[in-house]
């Protein structure tokens, strides 16, 4: 029933960014790039991979000393700061509220409001830079760790997430749970033991090599056809040269699945990296060093794989060339191509298109006839010519390269070293301290997330939280619909058509119901084997598996309720053609939300969050959807006129930001910003809607602020951030959100609730006088 979450797993980074809308970048280890557009998951992301994953936390009870001792010094702090509030720094803000409001002491409200007051930089105007007051005090304290090119609340949240996974998976004897969950502690485990992976050295992927067909760089090919060289590195192993191919729900009919095939190729992360040379001399250095090193390891000789390298560069960046930018994919209708097989044997001659499917999901039985979904069809066709006109020693050196760059990671501590090499130049990290069980979590995740979740959610997830955040969702729906109804520039029929999409949302929240059962759990992994002796045979094992249970999906009907984030994951997303939306139990915890917190902080944090998945179904590429979750055009002609008048405003308005001298690119950010700006709205106007309905909260002690100014605090401070001027750069090429800066000072400058509440004045940077509004 429930085999595909794992074939989506493994998919994750092979699917088009459309298909998924996520509330940050979903981001996989660095680099993450295989060229291809990775889902907008697609990233809650942050960096979940090698040299990136450092946490201060070893086990589940040093954190709870760690607790403990914050207590003490967050009581001394309070004292502090409740002797210094009347001469704290409050200018462009109203008068303080009515002393005479009660405030709450609880330990719960005394340590939020420490927290908070931590993170503010009081000296700073909140009308002139909301970011710096929201989080000047946290970045101050927060000092970007080794090995990592980001840090945030988001991945302060992971990192306590995997230590407590680290203590489940250390300390469980699974007597009496499932084999599942045994295969992802042998997993883990097979992970830890390096001895035995630097015993074993480069000797798998080099036997895997020659079992393939040899690679040219070594001089052990032995002229095996392009063809099936292609099928075993990309149907068998799953890597993804030239394009990516997956089955998923057709977007046009998505009660069923569908073969669909995708742009892909490249391994740094865009490809402005390649066509941009002078910008990038240096990464694109690293790259070509970092090719060469593996290909020794492998046993070429250095000069003629630097050669040979080069030569596999170069055609890389060709693909680059014929590779859309996302930014001009942001309409699904313009690039869904349906077509048969035969069809796309004559857009795309060089591939065997028949033989290749029929492999790659053997043992169905297809016809030229099977249908087949193309995204980027002048791509299909450019790709073709480019492979017809390029020497086949290059075309074996650039696909068993995409082999190595995908299986690499498990090798030996030569291939890690030479990672991170090619990671500092790329992201500007440093040596990694990340301990070697991080990596295994993440890896882990990677493959069993959803047997490792099952530990996660019995040991962590509060099952209260499941109806409180159903409760805030039909609160945030209801307050969106109201605003509907308030839309001068929508017509009737396209308003009452929204309605009944917004209506017609399906929400998942926390973890899917068979991760539980232990026999449903059990079926999931069926067939996947797994030694706690060989590392990377599990790894290849899992690519057989998944690629197993993608073929088994075409001929289903797609499962409403299956998840593409795992339990753990500090993540929520919405999926147009299901029109659901999915927040994972990782994220159901503070800061986003705490049941003992002021409910204006949990509005500002969760409570967006929701918004901002829903308002995706509103978004310049969900709104294409209706609420069957169909590529159809549901809207009349003058209300789309207005939509896409009102969202011009929003692309001009971030594409004057800039990070670093660089600009925000407006049009590929466009629909997170969108939702970024429709969730705070929706979730602003359920938490007044929640305080007509139960009255005024008690106020938090020490911080001075109305609970309508916590709102935004808190949803300010969720998006407190540092990163490196490399990473900023990667995420200004790639990422279809904002620079976390922007995602805060964007769209409260369009609130007008929030210029409000804090009193800014016309003109000021806060309230430029101009607000761009969609929802």
């Amino acid at each position: 029933m429930a085999r595909m979450n794992v074939a989506l797993q493994e998919l994750g980074h092979a699917m088009p960014n459309y298909k998924r809308a996520t509330l940050q970048d979903e981001e996989g280890p660095e680099p993450a790039g295989d060229g291809s557009a990775s889902p907008d998951s697609v990233e809650v992301g942050f960096r979940k991979g090698p040299g990136t994953l450092l946490s201060r936390l070893a086990s589940r009870s040093q954190l709870e000393l760690v607790l403990c001792a914050v207590a003490v010094s967050l009581a001394l702090l309070l004292s502090v700061a409740v002797v210094t509030l009347a001469i704290q720094y409050r200018r462009g803000m109203p008068s303080l509220p009515d002393p005479s409001h009660s405030t709450c002491l609880t330990d719960a409200c005394v340590r939020v409001a420490s927290k908070i007051l931590e993170a503010l930089d009081t000296e700073m105007d909140p009308c002139q830079d909301f970011y710096q007051y929201s989080c000047g005090g946290w970045i101050k304290r927060n000092p970007l760790p080794n090995g990592r090119s980001k840090w945030s609340t988001f991945n302060s949240i992971w990192d306590q997430n995997q230590a407590i996974m680290k203590h489940l998976l250390e300390n469980a004897t699974f007597n009496s749970s499932s084999e599942a969950e045994r295969k992802t502690q042998r997993y883990y485990l097979s992970c830890l033991k390096e001895q035995r992976i630097e015993e074993l050295g480069s000797q798998p992927l080099m036997e895997l090599i020659e079992k393939i067909g040899g690679w040219n760089i070594t001089g052990s090919w032995n002229q095996t056809s392009f063809m099936e060289v292609l099928k075993s590195v990309s149907g068998t192993y799953r890597a993804t040269p030239f394009f990516t191919v997956y089955v998923g729900a057709d977007s046009k009919s998505s009660n069923s699945n569908i073969i669909q095939v995708d742009q892909s190729g490249l391994f740094l992360p865009s490809r402005d990296y390649y066509l941009n040379k002078t910008a990038n001399e240096r990464v694109l250095a690293a790259y070509l060093d970092y090719m060469v090193e593996l290909g020794t390891l492998l046993g070429g000789t250095p000069e003629p794989t630097r050669l040979q390298m080069q030569q596999v560069l170069d055609f890389e960046t060709q693909l680059a060339n014929i590779t859309v930018p996302q930014a001009e994919r942001r309409d699904d209708e313009k690039i869904y191509h349906k077509m048969s097989i035969a069809e796309l044997q004559l857009l795309a001659p060089a591939i065997d298109w028949l033989d290749y499917l029929s492999y790659a999901l053997a043992p169905l039985e297809l016809a030229d006839t099977e249908p087949v979904v193309v995204y980027g069809d002048t791509y299909l066709q450019q790709v073709s010519d480019l492979i017809n006109d390029t020497d086949r020693s290059i075309l074996n050196n650039y696909l068993i390269w995409n082999l190595v760059q995908k299986t690499a990671s498990s090798l030996d501590q030569r291939f890690e070293t030479a990672q991170e090499r090619l990671l500092e130049t790329l992201y500007g990290t440093r040596k990694s301290c990340t301990p070697r069980w991080q990596t295994c979590i993440s890896n882990t995740d990677d493959t069993l997330g959803f047997a490792l979740g099952s530990l996660f959610v019995k040991a962590t997830f509060d099952r209260d939280s499941k109806a409180i955040a159903e409760e805030m969702i039909s609160e945030i729906r209801a307050a969106f619909e109201v605003s509907l109804d308030q839309l001068d520039w929508m017509d009737e029929k396209t308003r009452q058509a929204a309605k009944e999409k917004a209506d017609a949302i399906y929400d998942m929240i926390g973890f899917p119901d068979f991760i539980l059962d232990n026999k449903e759990l059990d079926d999931v992994y069926d067939g996947y084997e797994v030694s706690e002796d060989s590392f990377f045979q599990n790894m290849l094992n899992f690519y057989n598996f998944s690629a197993k249970v993608m073929a088994d999906q075409l001929r289903k009907p797609p499962n409403r309720d299956q998840w593409s984030m795992t339990p753990q994951t500090v993540n929520a997303y919405y999926l147009p053609t299901k029109n659901g939306i999915v927040f994972p139990a990782g994220i159901l915890q503070a800061p986003f939300y705490a049941r003992n917190h002021p409910k204006a902080l949990n509005f500002g944090g969760i409570g967006v969050v929701m918004g901002h998945e829903l308002t995706h179904a509103f978004d310049d590429q969900g709104r294409e959807y209706d609420k069957e979750g169909n590529l159809r055009p549901w809207w009349q002609n003058s209300s789309l006129e207005a939509f896409k008048n009102r969202t011009a405003c929003m692309t001009e308005q971030y594409g004057r930001y800039t990070v670093h001298s660089e600009k925000v690119n407006g049009r590929q950010t466009l629909g997170e910003n969108i939702a970024d700006n429709g969730g705070l709205k929706a979730a602003y106007n359920a938490y007044k809607s929640w305080l007509q309905k139960n009255g005024e909260e008690k106020r938090l002690p020490a911080l001075g602020l109305t609970n309508h100014q916590l709102f935004f605090v808190g949803f300010a401070q969720v998006w407190c951030s540092v990163r490196t001027p490399e990473s900023s750069h990667e995420g200004l090429v790639t990422d279809p959100h904002s620079p976390d800066k922007y995602r805060v000072i964007g769209t409260l400058s369009n609130s007008r609730d929030f210029v409000e509440h804090f009193g800014c004045p016309l003109g000021s940077p806060m309230n430029p006088g101009k607000h761009c509004e969609v929802w």
